[in-house]
């Protein structure tokens, strides 16, 4: 049984947070997208994820030359910033995507262990 005093909600934000910047790469490297699209893909795949806390992020990575932007006329409204990235960021992505594949890696090895 699961002592009640730990927040096994809070845990599983925080561990949600730690990749969230990966996850977004990982959205863009398949089409480039604007925030509202990004977050609709976060929170289908339950990274549940609102507009003040992806518009930092978005802009930390844009500052760090990961991604870019560009600004396209809408059909339903006013333009938008669409984000796709960078040769930098695809380098990233690839490097995050073993370092990922080795954290997996290891969380298995010691559940196994224990």
């Amino acid at each position: 049984m699961i002592d009640e005093t730990l927040n096994t909600d809070n845990i599983k934000v925080q561990m949600r947070k730690g990749i969230l910047e990966y996850c977004i790469l990982s959205i863009l490297s398949k089409n480039d997208a604007y925030a509202t699209s990004i977050i609709n893909e976060l929170k289908e795949a339950q990274m549940i994820v609102v507009e003040g806390t992806l518009y930092p992020l978005l802009t930390r990575q844009k500052n760090q030359g990961l991604l870019k932007y560009r600004w396209e006329e809408s059909p339903q409204g006013p333009p938008r910033k669409y984000y796709s990235l960078t040769e930098r960021g695809r380098q990233l992505l690839l490097e995050l995507d073993v370092a990922w594949n080795d954290t997996v890696k290891t969380i298995k090895q010691l559940r196994i262990n224990h």
